[in-house]
């Protein structure tokens, strides 16, 4: 199954759609960080590395503006423990 990432920045979400499906991975600025707040994939699309596929788009972009990532969604906070190559983009704790 081919995915096209596409990113929304006015609605602060990356996106995937597949046959009228939609899959998203959203964020907060906050100055230089990256708020990853949420995934979602329909069960249409799950199963398939949807998620994965957006958070990475995330960090990617995130590298891109060098800027940190701070990610309150479960999903995206499991992604990058699995992926020691983004550690260096994890916000540190206060």
């Amino acid at each position: 199954m081919d995915a096209f990432v596409q990113h929304h920045p006015d609605r602060k979400r990356f996106e995937i759609q597949i046959a009228g499906d939609t899959a998203y991975a959203e964020y907060l600025e906050q100055g230089q960080t990256l708020v990853l707040t949420h995934t979602f994939v329909p069960p249409s699309l799950r199963g398939k590395g949807m998620a994965g596929l957006l958070v990475q788009h995330v960090l990617n972009f995130a590298r891109k503006e060098q800027k940190k990532v701070d990610p309150q969604c479960s999903y995206a906070a499991t992604f990058l423990n699995q992926h020691p190559e983004y550690a260096d983009l994890r916000q540190p704790s206060a």
